[in-house]
This record gives C-alpha cells, sequence and structure tokens, in this order.
C-alpha cells in the first residue's frame, strides 16, 4: 500500500514518518519543509529521536492503485485540499480523515461523492512542528479507526510502525468524545498561554464543567451520550502533559484556528436543537479575537 499525506504539519508529518516504516509515504507540504525533508530527512525528536528519509512534494500530481490518501489538513482546509485531488482519486483510493473538529468526513464525502471510500480517524497523538524538516513528538497516545472492510488492515500496519490503534463500530461516539476533550483542552489553554499541564489546575474545574455540560447536552441530541466526567478525564489525561495544544500553536504563529470546528460546532448544533451554550460561545468569541492579536 502507498501512502499520501495530504496536509504534512506536525501530525501530519509525524504519521508519515513513522508510516513510512512499513509503506511507501509521500508527504504533501510546504515547500520549504518539503525541501528540507528531501535533503536531510523529516527529524522527529521529543518521545524518539530519529530521522527519516521520505519523499516530500507540494501537489499531488497523480494518485497510484491501492493508495491511502491521510487528510491531515487543518479542517477550515479540507475542501480546498480535497477538490484538488478529486478527479485524481481511483475506486481503490482511501480517503482517512486524521483532523480535530465535528464530522469533518462529512466535507470530503461532499466533494467525492462515491468516488472512493471516505473513513474518519480520531487520533490523540500530540506533536508540534518545529521548523522545516523537524517535528516534536509529544503525547503517545491511541489513534481510532472507523470500521470498513479495510480498517482492520489498516489498523493493523499503524500497529507495526508503533501507534496504538483500534477500529471503532460507533465513530460518532469516538468523534463526540475527542471533540468535548478538545473543546475543554485546547481553548483554556489560549487563554492562559500555557501548555495542556495548566489547564488541569483544579481551580479551572467549574469552567472545564461548565463546557463540558453544554457539549453533553447537545451530543445527547444529536444521538450520541457520553457517560464520562470529562473534568475528571481531562485532568487526570494533560497533568503531567507537556503538549502545546494545536489551537495555542496557532495563536503563537499568527494562524487560523480550528475554534469554529471545535466549539463553534457545539453552539452551531445547540441552535439547531434549540439548547443555549452561552459558554462555549463566549469561548469562541474569545478566542476569535485572539486570533486577530487582541487582548482579553
Amino acid at each position: 500500500m502507498k501512502i499520501i499525506v495530504l496536509g504534512a504539519g506536525a501530525i501530519g508529518s509525524l504519521y508519515g514518518a513513522k508510516l513510512s516504516k512499513v509503506c511507501d509515504v509521500t508527504l504533501i507540504a510546504r515547500q520549504n519543509h518539503a525541501d528540507e525533508i528531501n535533503k536531510n530527512g523529516l527529524k522527529v525528536t521529543g518521545l524518539e529521536n530519529n530521522a527519516y528519509k521520505l519523499r516530500a512534494i507540494t501537489k499531488i500530481e497523480k494518485i497510484g492503485d491501492n493508495t491511502l490518501i491521510l487528510l491531515t489538513t487543518k479542517m477550515y482546509d479540507s475542501r480546498e485540499a480535497v477538490e484538488g485531488i478529486k478527479n485524481l482519486v481511483k475506486k481503490d483510493t482511501i480517503i482517512l480523515c486524521l483532523q480535530n473538529g465535528l464530522y469533518s468526513e462529512d466535507i470530503v464525502k461532499d466533494v467525492i461523492g462515491d468516488k472512493c471510500l471516505v473513513l474518519r480517524g480520531i487520533s490523540n497523538v500530540g506533536a508540534a512542528f518545529l521548523k522545516p524538516g523537524a517535528v516534536q513528538y509529544n503525547t503517545h497516545d491511541y489513534t481510532v479507526i472507523e470500521k470498513s472492510r479495510i480498517s482492520d488492515d489498516l489498523a493493523e500496519r499503524f500497529r507495526k510502525c508503533g501507534f496504538e490503534c483500534d477500529v471503532s463500530e460507533n465513530i460518532k461516539y469516538e468523534e463526540w468524545k475527542k471533540l468535548i476533550i478538545n473543546c475543554l483542552i485546547n481553548p483554556i489553554s489560549v487563554i492562559l498561554g500555557k501548555k495542556n499541564m495548566a489547564v488541569a489546575d483544579e481551580k479551572l474545574n467549574p469552567l472545564k464543567k461548565l463546557i463540558a455540560d453544554e457539549c453533553l447536552k447537545v451530543s445527547e441530541k444529536d444521538g450520541i451520550k457520553l457517560d464520562i466526567d470529562f473534568v475528571k478525564m481531562v485532568n487526570e489525561m494533560i497533568k503531567d502533559s507537556g503538549n502545546m495544544s494545536s489551537m495555542q500553536q496557532d495563536i503563537i504563529k499568527g494562524r487560523k484556528t480550528e475554534i469554529d470546528y471545535l466549539n463553534g460546532a457545539v453552539v452551531e448544533l445547540g441552535r439547531k436543537y434549540r439548547i443555549k451554550c452561552p459558554v462555549n460561545g463566549g469561548l469562541v468569541m474569545i478566542v476569535k479575537e485572539m486570533e486577530k492579536g487582541g487582548s482579553i
């Protein structure tokens, strides 16, 4: 199987590097990142210290037989990225959407239609983009792939290169679970201007509970009931984490965040189901102001 990583930032580069142990991998990356990888390899530090030799280009010109497209762009870039390959995909192409946000696979399906199989994946792996040609591997956690005829084979390939990987028969449950975790960690880490472990401070528990309670009301209306204490789960998950949320990384670099697809998605679905989400709505407003360089 050949793999093309479409959107090789921190997470995409990390997955591509490790999957290159078991597959022929090509990264689709920005020019300076691609140039450095082709010249010196992709350096991965943090939980490991390795350099991986793999191919990096800036645009997909052709998709071969039996190719997995690992879509790791920001969710707001999904449509444009997939529009660029919709006439290249084949019947045996598989697109695995490994992104933050709710229902990213629906955007891809809207563009691709029935031309190929589109699957959703959930990543709990943490990484940071250090500089062109170098990423930092911060958190080793599990990856989940939506159940399909090919998913067991994909999961086994992920395991062989060092990722914990499972196949889920209820990917919508996994999407909501990851979404709520992100809704707690990402905006609070941005407001604090600190790494994820700072969000575990118990003084922030009332705020985290308000966020989670709104999310849980909306998820239940959306058909997913999660009997999880998200405040306790998140605190335990990140209390020793040196990882920096992707949203915090975006703010530092002056880039647009995915707030519209995290807390913003909860607010939008809340409107659909007539559930008020003032706390999540307030966080969206704050983060958007910070995107513009505003203060709080």
